[in-house]
């Protein structure tokens, strides 16, 4: 039986307590930004998927995990950065939709991709539920939040607004 962990398994650990810049209630391994990390003999790789290509945060979320590896004592580390496949909300974990509730943001539904599709459109508008009461009335106030990943609505029960992280 092993009983001290991998550096590899220490490294999921401490990214595991990278929080995210702009939903700082979900660390990167919640969102499922942090894909794979690799050890090789000049460092470890921390393997990255961005939310979305232009995503501002990127360069900052990199050095952040950088940073974290170095200060947790694990050595030299580079970001790779994989784009395909494309991040998809469907990637947050339980925990991470949990947070996000508890945040007082409505986490998004899941989205099941058609066959051969890269890219969707979606137009239909699921039902929310407030994260702050738990009713269902609901309406979208503006389809852009403090971020483009997120939209602004507002409970007509509680009358408290709230944002909802959308499905992509």
């Amino acid at each position: 039986m092993r009983m001290d962990p991998t550096r590899t398994e220490r490294a999921w650990a401490v990214l595991a307590t990278v929080l995210d810049p702009e939903v700082p209630a979900l660390s990167l391994c919640d969102l499922g930004i942090v894909r794979d990390v690799v050890e090789h003999a000049d460092g470890l790789e921390l393997v990255l998927t961005p939310t979305y290509s232009g995503c501002p945060a990127t360069e900052v979320i990199a050095q952040d995990c950088v940073a974290a590896i170095a200060a947790a004592g694990l050595g030299a580390a580079r970001v790779t950065l994989r784009r395909a496949p494309a991040w998809t909300t469907d990637w947050i974990s339980d925990e991470g939709r949990r947070k996000l509730r508890d945040y007082g943001i409505a986490p998004p539904g899941a989205v099941e991709p058609s066959a051969g599709v890269a890219v969707r459109i979606l137009r239909r508008r699921a039902v929310l539920t407030c994260p702050r009461c738990g009713s269902g009335q609901t309406e979208q106030l503006s389809a852009f939040g403090s971020t483009a990943c997120k939209s602004l609505h507002r409970c007509t029960a509680c009358r408290e607004p709230f944002e909802h992280f959308k499905p992509i």
